[in-house]
């Protein structure tokens, strides 16, 4: 017998029929003899449409009474599963975030989860039930609901898992797993069996949507056992994220991960001087927006070109920003471009083995591809190109690491 924590997103929970669909899933768990909770998204839709509710209201609605609001919608979700559960005769119990005193702290809309107390969800399994929890939503230290932001149901089943120590952490998507890349734009692209959590950090920190990069960074932390399964699917073994490393024979690359929105901005001309990155880079930081790759050149003339790209929401916002820092600094000149995408290789083979670099830039090269911006770690090459290469270059890159080819 096993304990398993179990999530379902918002498209597996989004009709009555696939409620139930849920519940037979969760019922078969049971009759195999495994104790379950299972974390729930408001199903498809909901949330959106309680976001459209507030805004008839008011454009900008207070964020505590906004939080009030959205959480109704795992509520909804998680009292009509449990239902469905007591209807095939399996004993269950629905709890929002606060019976499960999920605390976090006070950041509403963006909340993050500080402590989970264990005593009331094992309660449950442990009166025979399944606990039915609603994902997305905790209470700070006062009292007030919060909610945990965008994948916010995934970190709760995370967090959950990691508090009552349960064998595993099964997230059911729309995917039978994680993939070498998106198979939308490389049809030859592969399921993984096992990925580590080094690389499922990096592909989810750089665009992949399989998972949100706040859960895996608290798998990663917490030790749990993390396994992607589909929804809609059966029968099939997922893909496991694990602490093992890989084998000598692990492949160099294991999946390539992509990101359109992006956007580039170059200040050129700026003094060449200590702490021109930060002259140029905290008036970013103040306007809260997020900046990634970074290059500096010197020109030779005691001046340097800065480059950044930040996302390409904040495209506009940025370049007024730096355009007020070109006139306080002297610059010469502000550029931009919001037609831009990166495009990564991730793999902890990288760390023994050389070449990878040199292989994809030589395969971009002669597909006519043009490198803009370069960025490595120990496990990761990232370079920015032209928007409208982007799906030309994981094909390639794709097919010059094999990656269609590996067991």
């Amino acid at each position: 017998m096993a304990l398993y924590v179990l999530k379902f997103g918002g498209t597996s929970v989004g009709t009555v029929e696939r409620i139930q669909a849920v519940a037979e899933r969760l019922k078969r768990y049971r009759d195999e003899g495994h104790q379950v909770v299972v974390v729930v998204s408001a199903m498809s839709g909901e949330t959106n449409r309680l976001v459209g509710l507030a805004k008839a209201i008011n454009d900008q609605p207070v964020n505590r009474e906004l939080d009030v609001l959205l959480s109704t919608g795992e509520q909804v979700t998680i009292a009509l599963l449990s239902m469905a559960l007591m209807a095939i005769g399996v004993p269950a119990c629905s709890m929002t975030g606060d019976q499960v005193q999920i605390t976090t702290d006070s950041k509403h809309s963006k909340a993050r989860i500080t402590d989970i107390a264990q005593d009331a969800v094992m309660d449950v399994l442990n009166s025979g039930k399944v606990a039915v929890v609603a994902g997305f939503q905790g209470r700070d230290e006062l009292g007030n609901i919060t909610t945990l932001g965008r994948g916010g149901s995934d970190t709760t089943a995370v967090a959950v898992a990691a508090a009552i120590k349960a064998d595993e952490c099964r997230i059911y998507t729309d995917v039978d797993g994680v993939y070498t890349t998106d198979p939308r734009v490389e049809p030859n692209a592969r399921k993984m069996d096992t990925i580590t959590f080094e690389e499922m950090l990096e592909l989810a920190s750089l665009g992949a949507k399989v998972l949100q990069i706040r859960s895996v960074e608290f798998a990663g932390k917490y030790n749990v056992p993390l396994r992607v399964l589909s929804s809609f699917e059966e029968g099939g073994e997922g893909t496991l994220i694990t602490f093992e490393e890989q084998d000598m024979e692990a492949p160099l690359v294991s999946g390539i991960a992509f990101n359109r929105d992006e956007a580039r901005l170059s200040i050129l001309g700026v003094p060449d001087q200590p702490n021109m990155a930060g002259s140029v880079l905290s008036p970013i930081g103040r306007a809260d927006i997020d900046v990634d790759m970074i290059i500096q050149n010197s020109v030779g003339d005691n001046t340097a070109d800065f480059t950044f790209t930040v996302p390409r929401s904040d495209y506009n916002r940025a370049q007024e920003v730096l355009n007020q820092v070109a006139a306080d600094l002297g610059a010469r000149e502000v550029r931009g471009d919001d037609k831009i995408a990166k495009i990564s290789v991730v793999g902890v083979g990288m760390k023994s083995h050389a070449g990878v670099a040199s292989t994809m830039f030589e395969s971009l090269g002669s597909e006519g591809i043009n490198i803009q911006l370069i960025s490595t770690s120990e496990i990761k090459i990232s370079v920015v190109v032209e928007e409208k290469y982007l799906e030309l270059a994981v094909r390639t890159l794709h097919s010059a690491f094999k990656l269609d080819e590996q067991g």
